[in-house]
């Protein structure tokens, strides 16, 4: 079976099934199954838009309200999860996952599936320590803060993860497992962002439980994004009481964009008998229904039970008995049903509504399936509270969401050496979109240019020759990709709302520490992190 792995999507499906579709002409193949590592942007009009942490300026609709209206259809079963930049209003309806569009699925805030028998599972968001232990309590309208933290990864479905006792053969996460860096070639990575250096040094880039979940599942494939770069690793595993030692193949993919290492075709061997339909799988929502009264939608914190005296019960792993009770549940059918409808309007290029509201809507899978298994709507109970709570602190908390982990509480590490690292790149929640303005495409990847001086923008989407020695994983090289054409609408932006994180044009900062000689000619300014200072102190959290 040849799947194909996307790093960051950014909302460009036209491209990126453009692109697959080439290859499988190319190379006389067929894609089963598309993979994408978050950042997938499911707006579906321009209500969706206002609840996507990005600039307002960058606020434009991409392709995928075309297969969500129905005016175009996924040509391949496409599974995803959630990044930092998604219309978090769409997939908070869907927490337990479910279908966005006709044959694109969404694994929610944490899930586990089949398909042609090959398990595959995900985490969506990235972590953040100071709301890694509350609940899922954000609910549209999002204030500056909620529009945030929406998108953190939550202690409850890292526990839920750890309950799982069968082998995963893919996993999923949006940042990197904290560490994995060091089972591949780093200082490649190094030459390529360079800024990553400070972090990796001190072993606080990327995110620690994503790290845990690694060590606990040991999937045969772990794919991940978010630092738009392609770096593949190998990690050894110790070996489990009665099993063998196993081993895990890292990857993660840069964006789509022209010259850019965005995407991976794999090949996995199906296993006989199994199913061609995309399938729950038992042992996860047996998991779901034991740890359902676990679940919060407050923002207080929320520590998992231990063995430790306090709790009745620590250890949620499910029986045979409970597996079978789901399949029951489910009148035996695993095949996920095909139940997708839209809940709003979609946009419509000939009459656009720039101050359409978001939607605030129950999705009826969800609603389905919480009905058959028992389970808790989690959406519709943060309305609920959110209702009798009251307004939110509107504060907005500086961060730099491409660093994962910044202020472990639960994971104490030293990144105090962290403040002195710079971005050459401006890759921050901001400006992660202009990153491209002033890039040499030779930083990261080899490959022709045109000639000095020319402002030339390249109409060819290619990606550069395989380099020898990059990874100990053994993967079918990168090919040339197809002539693109502009699959993004020209569309009016949205203009600035009250509720809007930033609005206006940005600037490069530079650094008191930038000047230097004062002869100097260069003309490449070092910029500063806005949340520096968060690097050099100490997590005051409060443990109640």
């Amino acid at each position: 079976m040849k799947i194909a792995v996307e790093g960051c999507c950014h909302g460009e499906l036209d491209k990126i099934y453009e692109t697959i579709a080439y290859l499988e002409k190319k190379e006389g193949v067929k894609v089963d199954l598309l993979l994408c590592c978050g950042d997938f942007q499911a707006v579906r009009n321009e209500g969706d838009l206002r609840c996507m942490a990005v600039p307002a300026k960058y606020r434009t609709m991409q392709t995928f309200y075309k297969y969500y209206s129905g005016e175009k259809k996924a040509p391949i079963l496409t599974i995803f999860i959630g990044g930092n930049h998604e219309a978090s209003n769409h997939l908070q309806e869907l927490s337990y996952g479910g279908w966005v569009a006709p044959n694109i699925y969404y694994l929610g805030y944490a899930g586990v599936i089949r398909y042609k028998g090959i398990r595959i599972g995900g985490l969506s968001g990235i972590f953040k320590s100071h709301d890694y232990r509350k609940g899922h309590h954000e609910f549209p309208p999002y204030n500056p803060e909620t529009l945030r933290s929406v998108y953190h990864v939550r202690n409850i479905e890292v526990f839920k993860l750890k309950q799982i006792r069968m082998p995963i053969d893919i996993f999923l996460s949006h940042d990197w497992p904290r560490g994995i860096y060091h089972h591949g070639p780093t200082e490649e990575l190094l030459r390529k962002k360079k800024f990553l250096r400070h972090e990796v040094e001190s072993n606080s880039l990327g995110s620690p439980a994503a790290a845990e979940l690694l060590e606990h599942l040991q999937p045969g494939y772990w794919f991940s994004a978010h630092l738009h770069v392609k770096f593949a690793a190998l990690k050894q595993h110790e070996s489990k009481p009665n099993t063998a030692p196993r081993a895990t193949k890292f990857l993660s993919l840069d964006k789509c964009l022209p010259y850019r290492e965005f995407l991976q075709i794999v090949d996995l061997p199906e296993r006989v008998g199994s199913s061609d339909d995309l399938e729950y799988d038992p042992e996860w929502l047996a998991i779901l229904k034991a740890t359902n009264d676990l679940q919060r939608t407050t923002s207080h914190p929320w520590n998992p039970p231990e063995n430790n005296g306090l709790h009745e019960r620590w250890d949620f792993t499910v029986s045979e008995e409970a597996l079978m009770k789901v399949v029951e549940q489910l009148n035996g059918e695993l095949a996920i049903p095909n139940n997708f409808i839209r809940t709003v309007p979609p946009y419509e290029p000939s009459s656009p509504h720039f101050h359409a509201a978001p939607s605030y809507l129950a999705n009826p899978q969800t609603t389905e399936l919480c009905t058959i298994l028992g389970l808790t709507d989690l959406y519709t109970q943060a309305g609920q509270v959110g209702a009798t709570s009251g307004p939110q602190d509107s504060r907005v908390e500086e961060e730099d969401d491409f660093q994962s982990g910044d202020e472990p509480s639960e994971y104490p590490t030293d990144i105090s050496s962290a403040s002195n690292s710079f971005n050459p790149d401006e890759i921050n929640i901001e400006d992660e979109w202009e990153e491209e303005e002033g890039e040499e495409h030779t930083e990261s990847n080899t490959h022709s240019k045109p000639s000095s001086g020319s402002t030339h923008t390249p109409k060819t989407m290619v990606l550069p020759p395989p380099k020898s020695q990059v990874s100990p994983i053994v993967m079918p090289p990168l090919l040339d990709l197809p002539p693109h054409c502009q699959s993004t609408p020209t569309v009016p932006r949205l203009p600035p709302s009250d509720n809007d994180v930033e609005s206006g044009e940005r600037f490069l900062k530079r650094t008191s520490e930038e000047a230097g000689d004062p002869g100097s000619q260069t003309t490449t300014p070092r910029i500063k992190r806005r949340n520096q200072i968060i690097y050099a102190t100490v997590d005051d959290e409060c443990d109640e």
